[in-house]
């Protein structure tokens, strides 16, 4: 009687060859060779920036929405201790206190404000970076107002230094483009 070999993944198969197919499937995977130095370097500086990119945008996330709430210290916090503010129908204001009264005295006698940061582009090089954005501003004007917001928008140009605290804007350039419904403070449209 003729005997059928058995494939029992170790035996002979019919042409005589022993498979190892098992076995290998449950043999270790070798570990990785590490990465050359200059590939882990590469990959620490990519890192760095994406964590650069991601720290600029929460800073202005961060104060943007707070002064929205008219929390003005949490706002100026964010920009750095000789920074420079430069607005279309505004004169250049230098120094972080005075930015801050000039935004108190336009912004304070709205109801409520929307500031809306979009299209945030930044290239952090070391402790300093730059960036672009545009402004979408609105608000609402008195409390009979909120049918009829006043709103503009332009770009933003930034310029950020790090100390040991974190990120700081040093210069803030601001135009505007555009602008609907009225203010009859005439707060943004004329030089004060």
């Amino acid at each position: 009687m003729p005997i059928t070999p058995v494939n029992d993944n170790n035996s002979p198969t019919p042409n005589g060859d022993h498979n190892h197919a098992d076995a290998d499937a449950h043999a270790p995977t070798p570990a990785p060779a590490p990465a050359p130095a200059h590939d882990l370097a590469t990959l620490t500086q990519r890192l760095q920036r994406l964590e650069d990119k991601e720290s600029l945008r929460a800073l202005l996330i961060h104060g943007w929405r707070a002064l929205d709430r008219k929390d003005w210290r949490t706002w100026i916090d964010c920009w750095a201790e000789d920074a420079v503010l430069e607005f279309g129908p505004w004169e250049r204001i230098h120094g972080r206190e005075a930015i801050l009264a000039k935004v108190i005295e336009a912004e304070a006698p709205y109801t409520s404000m929307q500031h809306h940061i979009l299209n945030m582009d930044f290239e952090a090089q070391g402790d300093r970076a730059t960036g672009i954005g545009y402004m979408w501003f609105v608000a609402v004007t008195g409390p009979t107002a909120t049918a009829s917001p006043y709103a503009m928008g332009g770009p933003y140009d930034w310029e950020f230094t790090r100390d040991t605290t974190g990120w700081h804007l040093t210069r803030q350039r601001l135009g505007v483009w555009w602008t609907t419904g009225e203010d009859p403070r005439k707060t943004f449209t004329e030089a004060n």
